[in-house]
């Protein structure tokens, strides 16, 4: 009995669709790896939580960067652990496996996904759209001749496209996305308040109290870090109003890929996207005031998926029941 899997091949998570059962697994894409033996210490949560905690010989690396493959063996040994791990040892078959993409890939970063998931034990590969694959996911029938916007902000990537009669009309795939703000918050902390800070910390601060949009009450949180003028541990207090500041510049970078986009968008579809609206998907859709501040920007309605996060997954999931369902 064969099995259709999709995978959300994220550059923070890897989330498995099983058809039939759903989205069964969600782990970070982190894999710790010791350099000494050249084995695999650990995969996914475990070994994010080794991050910036390891000795000299191991190292906990993401082997995705920027929605692309950087190390072509982990990732491999990823894939195929994620899969067995979610089947179970009861399979005859190989799975036939769905993967998704950033839309901006080039023909190369497609072959080594395809070759990395072959290698990793799938009988078939169908790479799909990470745009497509979101607007499935959130439940927008997107066979009829009608535009729908998706922003889709991953954890390396942010896409943009208008999808229309099952395709993307007009894209771009920016490599700026969830990574980049807690990047900008590392820099701030250490600007602001000559704090050292690791990218979990940095992670923590932009989950609790970050913001993209002036709140109207101000949260705050103790961080706690390396003082660079002393060189101590030094507790502080942030404020969402200074993670505002911390984001203004790459939301901001965002905001003008949704501008661009619709600039080039046929006035048709256009005036499709004005009357349903944005659709604003992914991890990083979580943030607080980006909606806000991309329908400030753009006058146009955004709204935030149900389960950002699972869409794409759900969606490459959906993909292989429909094509299979074709096939038949």
């Amino acid at each position: 009995m064969s099995v259709d899997i999709g995978i959300d091949l994220g550059t923070a998570s890897v989330l498995v669709y099983i058809k039939g059962k759903g989205v069964i697994l969600k782990e970070p894409s982190v894999v710790a790896f010791d350099r000494d033996t050249n084995t695999i210490k650990a995969i996914g949560e475990e070994a994010r939580l080794m991050l910036g905690r390891t000795p000299g010989n191991v190292i906990a690396i993401r082997p995705l960067r920027k929605g692309v493959i950087s190390d072509y063996t982990v990732t491999e040994k990823m894939i195929k652990y994620f899969v067995q791990k979610a089947m179970g040892r009861r399979t005859f078959r190989k799975p036939c496996i769905s993967i998704c993409v950033p839309s901006g890939v080039t023909e190369v970063e497609k072959k080594a996904v395809e070759e990395a998931t072959f290698a990793a034990g799938a009988r078939d590969v169908n790479l799909i759209e990470e745009p497509v694959a979101a607007a499935i996911g959130a439940g927008i029938d997107i066979s009829k001749p009608c535009g729908n916007m998706i922003v889709d902000i991953g954890g390396g990537t942010t896409d943009v496209a208008v999808i229309s009669l099952g395709g993307t009309v007009v894209n771009t795939s920016l490599k700026i996305a969830g990574d980049d703000f807690d990047e900008a918050i590392v820099r701030f902390m250490r600007k602001k308040h000559n704090l050292l800070i690791g990218d979990r910390t940095a992670e923590d601060i932009k989950i609790q109290i970050g913001t993209t949009y002036q709140l109207m009450e101000d949260d705050a949180m103790e961080v706690r870090g390396r003082n660079l003028l002393t060189g101590l541990p030094k507790t502080v207090m942030v404020t969402s109003a200074e993670t505002e500041e911390a984001l203004r510049e790459t939301s901001g970078q965002i905001v003008e890929a949704v501008i661009s986009v619709l600039e080039r968008t046929p006035p048709e579809l256009s005036a499709d996207i004005l009357d349903r609206g944005i659709m604003l998907t992914g991890g990083g859709a979580l943030l607080r005031g980006l909606e806000e501040m991309i329908e400030e920007r753009t006058g146009i309605n955004t709204m935030t998926a149900d389960d950002p996060t699972q869409v794409v997954a759900i969606g490459t999931g959906q993909f292989v029941e429909l094509t299979s369902m074709y096939k038949e």
